[in-house]
């Protein structure tokens, strides 16, 4: 190999080698720019530019098991080890959305776009426009205020520029989330943040073409996950038992149990395709409304704190009176002791003594202007935050209500018109609410606001200081505040989401009048008025919830599984290999001439799977690559006579041994190897190395009758070696490990090395590539 090196051998530019600081064990290229995401063993995201240039570093606090860029570059996903998936800014690492879809570990995420403008019937352009920026301000954002834990609304970063990020999705194209758990469950959302179905491939019934079964995988554990880039079709890669029963080619009963390996499942998502301009204008309205519905939240949770320590501090003061009364020998309350003040009464020893020596005028002040202020931090949270999120939120539920009425198109996916209905209005009675609050909240900030005028004077006078100066007060009114106010809490019962046993009490005269008002639009019940505030809110978000369940449920229905690949066979002990076994999927346009030009969307692209063959999988078979393409495109053709399913079996050169693979541009696949004949460590050499696959000498791949039929033993005797000296070659003075993190669009690999380094290089095509890329 090293002697016909310079003659055979077109060596990559090395453009770095760098040591680091941990072992890398996941790497992704941005696509779209000159950036590398790398995660590191102590679960450290860094993110270097091609110069290897460190822009930022994140640690979750929690296991890194998975990682994928948004197809526009400006989001990272991050799957973690306890379920959740974390949306960061790739502009700081902010994090933008805290997702809680799965149980188990995200083990593969996969995040693919639609380029494909929408279209309609006709071929015409088919645009939706968002009206809420036409008619209402910009959204309002989650309030910065104290007591507000940062994260716990699922947004770590709070700032307008984040929210829009997320929520502006009429500025995207149409986009899905895959998100693969080690449970076997994958979840699908739009734009990232809008969940929309959810399968388990465990419950999937898996056809078997031309063996007349019906089958399902024991203990599956996912792999990988690839959505194809027209969005109609899901290759899951994943291991488990196979079980099932059907027929062998002379109509006979067989069964198969407890069959383990690797397979490839297809599932069907053309529903994406098929009803994108829908799913496209309902994700864009719902994760709007669920956005500001967090908005709502997270300003009921400050307007609750900060109303709750200004009246801890009314209540610590005022509290004390009560024991001043105890301790003189009355038996009268505070509100009657102040009553009797307010009539001209003597004052008694322990009003006197908790107005001029415990409470103050001093002391009276401060009380006021912490609950005054508290008031009126509440007001600008609801005119600044609240309400105007409560409006919009109005506005996109009616937009909803709207296109469910057109059941032609939205009834297929879920939009059903009377759970919309009754969001709406649930959306309208806690504007409702809100007004409500706001009238509550102002006639007792005027009430205590008079009482502590009184107050401040009554001091005064008790200490004989003139008190021309003072603000006037109405006695009437703190009359009121006495006896319904000073141990009562309006402001604080509307703001409580517990059901409690004092509900609102209302007139049945204003109930009647609810009821008359039904008849011309109005509210459809009336139990409404006895909700606080807070209820209200509850109310509104279970019916959101279940609103938009039935487009998730409806979906989830409609992927279903077409078709199963068994690749080969996995022992007991390599059950759980997802880290030494590499595996890649990706897709590119197929231009064979065999495909038609009116065949379905699914079928203008040619999937590749590449993977190592395990060398326990078969006795006869060792130190192998296997590459299937075309499986999708097989089992969509109706044309019996054609077949494009083909597979090849490349054989590693003794001394070498496969380390990762990843599929690359135009049908190439790059491979990292390592050598394995040298007895020091410090000798060990390693490959980088280029084949392209549309030139290898595949083999057509029949459909077999029978249950279970290991397609890589199939190629046994079609084993082809791999000519390493007709290849593009980079020899690579370390030992090697995964992962290889290659980007096609920008023509780089990185490589690590087992002893803490990263490796860059330009994988150059031709002398004339490699001078432009000079």
């Amino acid at each position: 190999m090293e002697t016909d090196e310079a003659e055979h051998v077109l060596p990559f530019q090395l453009q770095f080698d760098k040591p680091i600081a941990s072992q890398v064990k996941i790497a992704e290229w941005n696509p779209e720019k000159d950036l590398l995401a790398m995660v590191t063993e102590d679960s450290k995201i860094l993110l270097h530019r091609f110069n290897w240039q460190r822009l930022w570093t994140i640690s979750p606090g929690r296991s890194i098991k998975s990682l994928c860029w948004r197809p526009d570059g400006k989001v990272i996903a991050v799957g973690l080890e306890d379920g959740t998936v974390l949306l960061h800014d790739v502009e700081n690492g902010k994090l933008l959305r805290s997702l809680k879809s799965h149980e188990a570990a995200v083990v593969s995420l996969n995040w693919v776009e639609d380029s494909q403008l929408i279209t309609d019937n006709n071929e015409n352009l088919s645009t939706y426009e968002d009206r809420t920026s036409r008619l209402f301000p910009p959204a309002p954002t989650v309030p910065r205020m104290p007591g507000l834990v940062s994260g716990d609304t699922g947004f770590i970063d709070d700032s307008e520029d984040s929210f829009t990020e997320l929520s502006n999705s009429s500025q995207q194209q149409f986009n899905i989330l895959c998100s693969g758990d080690k449970d076997g469950s994958i979840c699908f959302s739009i734009f990232g943040i809008f969940p929309i179905g959810k399968i388990n491939i465990h419950k999937l019934h898996i056809p078997l073409q031309d063996a007349g079964a019906l089958c399902h995988l024991l203990n599956a554990e996912i792999y990988k996950v690839a959505l194809s880039k027209d969005l109609c079709r899901l290759i899951v890669m994943c291991s488990g038992e196979l079980v099932g029963d059907g027929h062998d080619p002379r109509n006979r009963q067989i069964s198969v149990q407890g069959v383990h390996g690797m397979h490839s499942l297809v599932l069907d998502t053309s529903i994406f395709r098929k009803r994108k301009s829908e799913l496209h204008q309902v994700a864009q309205q719902a994760s709007n409304i669920w956005e500001l519905t967090e908005v709502i939240r997270a300003s009921l949770s400050v307007m609750s704190k900060q109303w709750s320590d200004a009246m801890h501090t009314f209540r610590e003061k005022f509290d004390s009176l009560s024991t001043l009364i105890i301790n003189h020998g009355l038996d009268s309350s505070p509100q009657e002791e102040f009553l009797s003040l307010l009539g001209g009464a003597r004052t008694s020893p322990p009003i006197h003594q908790f107005l001029v020596n415990s409470l103050g005028e001093v002391g009276a002040k401060r009380v006021s202007k912490a609950v005054s202020g508290a008031g009126s931090e509440l007001q600008l949270i609801v005119l600044d935050h609240l309400q105007p999120a409560a409006e919009i939120i109005g506005f996109r539920m009616g937009e909803l209500l709207g296109l469910s009425r057109w059941r032609a198109r939205f009834q297929s996916v879920g939009l059903d018109e009377k759970l919309m209905y009754d969001a709406t209005e649930k959306a309208g009675t806690l504007l409702v609410q809100v007004e409500r609050f706001m009238r509550v909240l102002s006639t007792v900030l005027q009430q205590i606001s008079n009482f502590f005028n009184w107050l401040i004077r009554c001091i005064k006078l008790l200490m004989s200081e003139p008190s021309d100066q003072l603000l006037p007060y109405n006695s009437e009114l703190v009359v009121i505040f006495l006896k319904f106010l000073y141990n009562q809490d309006p402001v604080k019962k509307l703001l409580e989401t517990s059901a409690n046993d004092d509900n609102i009490e209302i007139d049945s005269e204003l109930v009647e009048r609810v009821r008359e008002l039904a008849l011309f639009g109005g509210f459809s019940e009336c139990e409404f008025l006895r909700r606080t505030l807070g209820m209200e809110f509850q109310q509104m978000e279970s019916s959101f919830k279940e609103a938009f369940l039935m487009p998730f449920s409806t979906i989830s229905r409609k992927i279903l599984c077409e078709d199963l690949l068994s690749l080969f066979p996995l022992q007991s002990s390599s059950s759980c290999l997802s880290s030494s076994v590499p595996l890649s999927v990706s897709y590119y346009e197929d231009s064979s001439e065999a495909v038609s030009a009116d065949l379905s969307c699914q079928q203008k692209f040619i999937d590749y799977i590449s993977f190592k063959v395990p060398d326990d999988s078969f006795t006869d078979i060792a130190n192998c690559i296997g590459i299937a393409r075309g499986f999708i495109h097989d089992q969509s053709c109706s044309n019996e006579d054609y077949s494009s399913f083909e597979a090849v079996l490349i054989s590693i050169p003794d001394g070498s041994r496969c380390v990762d693979l990843s599929l690359y541009k135009d049908g190439q696949i790059v491979l990292l190897l390592n050598e394995t004949a040298s007895t020091s460590e410090s000798s060990v050499g390693s490959y980088m190395m280029i084949m392209q696959a549309d030139e290898l000498p595949f083999v057509s791949m029949p459909r077999s009758p029978c249950l279970i039929n290991w397609k890589v033993h199939q190629l046994k005797d079609y084993v082809v070696p791999l000519q390493m000296e007709n290849e593009k070659v980079r020899n690579i003075p370390h030992a090697v490990i995964p992962p290889l993190a290659v980007s096609a669009s920008r023509g780089v690999a990185c490589v690590f090395a087992a002893r803490k380094r990263a490796l860059v290089y330009i994988l150059e095509e031709d002398e004339d590539e490699a001078s432009d890329g000079e």
